[in-house]
């Protein structure tokens, strides 16, 4: 008997486009009817719509859930299409609609849980799912490489076996060829669609593409309209339906056609709110014809984030770090250096059969032309200069052929020849930079070239930058976010004042976020660390001191990482710390890695943990945390509020809205427990507002992180047109002595956001001594202490007599 289709979801009572949106993390340990129980306090909180991690079926036990394996179903594990229903009920009665965040660049590579996979496996290129992966079956002689095994296969031949149908291998199972059940295993091998290998050939044979170099997840190719309809057919549904309103999706840089997607996307969807995790570089701009809201918000959290770094006092920190680690310049020494050397060993390590795949695509097709200037290139000489031309992009794709002239052409082509010791082959670089650009046909093999050429060059800046050079190059751990330029982390107002404006006129409704479910410390712990650039003296005094008190670090690198990570994080967890250094040291492979790990090394890093950071010594890094305590305070309170005023809207995740202080994942993927009872009842959530440690984000002294969290998204849902696509932005600014500390901004005229900034030098230099902000004209009410109010030329120490940040709202006309 078929079961009873779940009861429609009432008409979303939330605008199409949110105000604010709140990010959980589903995984099995937080499920539908979880984030259901939490409702209440979220729409309390003033957000619009809920924002949900992936939720379609995924690997069992997934944590993150980008693992899908059937796009067909809601994920059972979370409470199937059943619970996620019931949420939106729930958060609809709440006046909340959803987000969900969809990955059409991949599945996972488990044969076992994805049955289109299984088939293709099954029976090889002629099965109709073939078409959903970016298999290359002309190489690995017509089968897919797997890479599964512990060892060479000749050493675990034992360990495979053909039972009923299915080769197995430890937790692994693959489907057998018809036909090929009683062959002796070595020929039953031979004779599938498909070859088990040892796990280090990935590097260099692999015949798919991934997601990164990470083989467990298999590039789909959403560019094809069957694959598109398959694959999107239920969230399509979902939004019909009115279950879901608006969409996040997940890393376009490794679609073939991000463009050709995002419309066809858009179309399908008859353009409800869209967002896309796109990584852009500093002055890169999102492509204008995309068909969405804009981005995830990577890009203002690099702009939030460089308001409250000192450019000075990051100079003289830099300075401080070099002195004291005494590091390489291309092994941390100097950031551009850095990112130059791990891009290499990047490409021609882990992504070398991406590259292999690359070169020869470029031979057959030089090989072909009609012209004569590409022909006679040896395979070598192309290959040298597609890994120069690529290490040397600055963005993480071109997706037009003027993007591509911009990357590939002048100076980077220039400096690529001088990889060549014979000039004559120094001429495959003019060829591989026209291919890019098109200049040698436009038929379905250029195409297909230019579009791996791409998706290489967005994986390679992925694992290069913020997975190997950003754990290598330390000075500043809060300069090493996604999106975030280390070598010029400090930002001077009037270039965030032009960012909000362009993005106010361009993209209104674009995200904005400043901690997220990959940001490698969370913006608190950020907010602290910012705090050494204007300390830099202070701070290198005390490592010099626990450096001679504790136990000695493995390093002197890891030394000044580990110090920041316990000063940022505040009162340390020495497992917590102890987790995200081993993933810091084996992310940089400096002296250990994931895959050739160092006993002796990780083990010294544990040690180190135990006596030093989280040990004794870690007490005098401690009393520097407590001694700068108000202008941690200070950078905690301005970069929220900030976040939740400036254009855009703004995502919360999960637990922001009270201090959060979170590492590397899976640190800040952990589950958050949210008050069961309505916070305007003032039980549990008020008290948890208003009170706590004098001078924390969160305590006495003024408002808290949760009460301005509070104040800006109600004064958001009171005044959307402040806010929204029509709204304006305009810098306020102070007027005199101190007029640099204080970044202001209105929004249409009617809100007035006021922040320190660079409190500690603030200090340092005497205070506010008169410095005023000429407010727009009107009164102006502060929402954050009822009962004040403020006219004209507001003098800035009164109006930060309590709290470092000011929400002022308009209440009347002069």
């Amino acid at each position: 008997m078929t079961p009873e289709r779940p009861g429609p979801v009432p008409s979303p009572a939330a605008s199409p486009v949110p105000s604010a949106t709140y990010r959980l993390q589903l995984q099995p340990d937080f499920r539908f009817e979880a984030a259901a129980a939490a409702v209440p306090h979220l729409a309390s909180l003033g957000v619009s719509h809920l924002h949900l991690s992936p939720v379609l079926e995924a690997v069992p036990g997934s944590r993150h859930g980008y693992d899908v394996v059937d796009h067909a179903r809601v994920r059972a594990e979370l409470g199937g299409e059943e619970g996620l229903r019931a949420l939106a009920r729930t958060a609809r009665e709440h006046g909340l609609g959803l987000v969900v965040d969809i990955v059409p660049n991949h599945m996972a590579m488990s044969p076992r849980h994805n049955r289109a996979l299984w088939e293709v496996l099954r029976e090889g290129p002629e099965s109709p799912y073939a078409r959903w992966f970016d298999i290359d079956w002309r190489a690995g002689g017509g089968q897919v490489l797997l890479p599964v095994l512990g060892a060479p296969v000749g050493e675990v031949l034992d360990d495979l076996r053909a039972d009923g149908g299915v080769l197995r291998y430890h937790e692994h199972a693959f489907p057998l060829r018809d036909g090929t059940a009683d062959l002796p295993l070595p020929q039953l091998l031979d004779a599938q669609w498909y070859r088990p290998v040892w796990w280090r050939l990935a590097r260099t044979e692999l015949n798919y593409r991934r997601f990164f170099s990470i083989s467990e997840l298999i590039g789909l190719r959403v560019e094809d309209p069957e694959v598109f309809e398959a694959t999107h057919a239920t969230v399509l549904r979902l939004l019909r339906e009115g279950v879901v309103d608006g969409l996040r999706v997940d890393h376009p840089d490794g679609l073939a056609d991000p463009g050709g997607y995002l419309a066809r996307l858009h179309e399908a969807t008859g353009g409800r709110w869209t967002v896309v995790e796109k990584i852009l570089a500093d002055g890169e701009r999102l492509p204008a014809a995309w068909p969405v809201a804009g981005t995830t918000g990577y890009d203002a959290l690099r702009h939030v984030d460089g308001l409250f770094t000192d450019p000075a006092g990051y100079g003289e920190l830099l300075g401080r770090y070099r002195a004291f680690a005494v590091p390489q310049p291309d092994r941390g020494g100097d950031w551009a250096a850095t990112v130059r050397r791990a891009a290499y060993r990047v490409l021609t390590h882990e992504l070398a059969t991406e590259l292999d795949r690359l070169t020869r695509l470029a031979h057959r097709l030089c090989a072909a032309a009609p012209q004569p200037a590409p022909r006679d290139r040896a395979p070598w000489a192309l290959g040298t200069a597609l890994r120069e031309l690529l290490v040397r992009l600055e963005v993480y794709r071109p997706y037009t052929a003027a993007d591509a002239g911009e990357v590939v052409t002048g100076e980077a082509a220039a400096e690529a020849r001088l990889a060549f010791a014979v000039p004559e082959e120094a001429g495959a670089v003019d060829v591989v930079r026209d291919l890019v650009l098109g200049r040698y046909g436009d038929g379905p093999d250029h195409e297909e070239f230019r579009a791996r050429f791409a998706q290489t060059a967005s994986a390679l800046r992925a694992k290069s930058v913020e997975d190997t050079a950003f754990y290598r190059y330390v000075p500043l751990l809060s300069a090493t976010e996604v999106g975030g330029n280390p070598g010029n982390p400090a930002l001077d107002p009037e270039v965030f004042h032009a960012y909000c404006a362009r993005v106010q006129r361009d993209w209104p409704a674009t995200g904005t976020v400043v901690s997220t479910h990959d940001t490698k410390r969370s913006a608190d712990v950020r907010a602290a660390l910012a705090v050494l650039t204007e300390c830099p003296a202070r701070w290198a005094d005390v490592l010099a001191e626990v450096a001679r008190a504790g136990e000695g670090a493995p390093d002197p690198q890891l030394a000044w990482a580990a110090w920041q990570t316990v000063f940022g994080l505040g009162p340390a967890d020495g497992g917590r710390v102890r987790e995200a250094l081993l993933k810091h040291v084996r992310e940089a492979g400096l002296h250990t890695g994931w895959t050739e790990r160092v006993a002796s090394y990780e083990e010294a890093v544990e040690a180190f943990v135990a006596a030093g950071p989280c040990g004794a010594p870690g007490e005098r890094v401690a009393e520097l945390r407590k001694a700068v305590e108000p202008h941690v305070r200070a950078n905690v309170l301005g970069t929220a509020l900030v976040h939740l005023t400036m254009p855009g809207v703004p995502d919360l995740y999960q637990g922001t809205e009270h201090e959060y202080l979170a590492l590397v994942d899976p640190d800040n993927r952990r589950p958050v427990d949210f008050p069961t009872a309505h916070p305007a009842t003032g039980s549990d959530g008020e008290s948890r507002e208003r009170a706590g440690d004098s001078g924390r984000a969160d305590g006495a002294g003024g408002a808290g992180k949760a009460v301005v969290t509070r104040a800006a998204l109600a004064l958001r849902a009171r005044r959307p047109g402040a806010f929204g696509g029509t709204a304006t932005y305009e810098p306020v600014r102070a007027e005199g002595p101190a007029a640099e500390h204080c970044v202001a901004f209105a929004r249409s005229g009617d809100v007035v956001t006021a922040v320190t900034r660079l409190s500690l030098r603030l200090a340092q230099e005497g205070g506010w001594r008169g410095t005023t902000l000429p407010l727009p004209p009107g009164r102006w009410a502060d929402t954050l202490a009822p009962g004040r109010e403020f006219t004209g030329h507001a003098r800035v120490e009164e109006l930060f007599a309590d709290t470092p940040v000011a929400l002022l709202e308009r209440v009347g006309d002069e």
